[in-house]
């Protein structure tokens, strides 16, 4: 079996909370779109890619993936509420392993929010709470050296940290 990726991905730099009223629909800021375009062009250009790419509905998350899509991350965004705050990922996680195929490469990227990325993270590595902070548009890779496959169960605490990439790496002055 081939080697699986879950690539999770923290939405970039937002408006404040509490500016446009409700959460969900907080957008990037200019300097989040053009500091977020810039780092998924150097992730793409990096191979960090993805067939799927599966978001958060909240608007910012959205924005986020919509660049990240437009950088060649991925062909296209799916929205998803097991990635809003506070929801249930994994679910979506179980979903993706039993869809895997024995033959081909499996990658995933989803994007959400803090500290939700982070917690799930830290669950599939076995570390414990606040072990791994994502920044704005950062991004943690894990990984698990067999891939998906629908003959196999979900190995929700086996995966290994295998980068965490930072804005400031990403982008260095």
């Amino acid at each position: 079996m081939a080697e699986a990726q879950l690539l999770l991905l923290r939405h970039g730099i937002a408006e404040p909370r509490g500016g446009s009223g409700e959460d969900g629909l907080r957008a990037l800021t200019q300097e989040g779109r053009d500091r977020t375009r810039r780092i998924c062009q150097r992730l793409s250009q990096l191979g960090l890619r993805a067939s799927t790419l599966v978001s958060s509905p909240l608007v910012r998350a959205r924005q986020t993936a919509d660049i990240a899509v437009e950088a060649g991350m991925a062909p296209a965004l799916l929205c998803n509420e097991a990635l809003a705050p506070g929801a249930d990922p994994w679910p979506l996680l179980e979903n993706w392993w039993r869809a895997g195929s024995d033959d081909t490469p499996a990658r995933l990227i989803l994007v959400g929010h803090e500290p939700d990325l982070s917690q799930l993270a830290c669950g599939l590595i076995a570390a414990p709470p606040g072990a791994l902070v994502l920044k704005k548009a950062g991004l943690a890779v894990l990984g698990w050296d067999q891939g998906p496959s629908a003959a196999s169960a979900f190995p929700a605490d086996q995966a290994r940290l295998l980068l965490l990439l930072t804005p400031r790496i990403l982008l260095p002055t």
